[in-house]
């Protein structure tokens, strides 16, 4: 079953719950959806997954960036519906990758790129985004990498 089937039997649940809060945040990743379908990245009607990682990885960043700016405004109704939304679109990404394990695979990269210092940041970081794509925050993995090479 791909994302979108997920999705609208997700919809579905939600909508027989009378889940306003859950049903608001299912039809957000299901218009992405269709607006990733009709983009460039995608010929052949079927949206990589790949692509769906990275339109829910973003869908996150968004509601937990929208979250921070509510809660500076002292709005904490409108950050606490943002941080609920972004829980539910979370469960649809695999399992995030702890601390340990990211430095673990960092580690096996710098030793296989033969990176040597800072300056090396960008290979070891391309390689870091392909192999945890999906797995781990990418800031968490920048952070990770630069204290490694320092």
């Amino acid at each position: 079953m791909n994302l979108a089937e997920k999705i609208n039997d997700e919809i579905k649940r939600a909508m027989l719950a009378k889940d306003r809060q859950k049903l608001e945040a299912l039809r957000a990743i299901k218009a992405a959806l269709l607006i990733a379908k009709t983009g460039k990245d995608v010929s052949s009607g079927e949206i990589p997954e790949t692509v769906e990682l990275q339109l829910l990885q973003r869908l996150v960043k968004q509601r937990k960036e929208s979250a921070g700016i509510y809660q500076a405004q002292n709005r904490p109704d409108l950050a606490e519906e943002e941080r609920f939304q972004a829980g539910i679109i979370e469960a649809f990404l695999p399992q995030q990758m702890g601390e340990d394990e990211i430095r673990a695979v960092v580690t096996k990269i710098i030793d296989d790129t033969g990176a040597q210092g800072i300056k090396d940041m960008g290979k070891v970081m391309g390689a870091a985004s392909k192999k945890l794509a999906g797995k781990a925050d990418n800031r968490l993995v920048s952070e990770i990498v630069k204290a490694m090479l320092q």
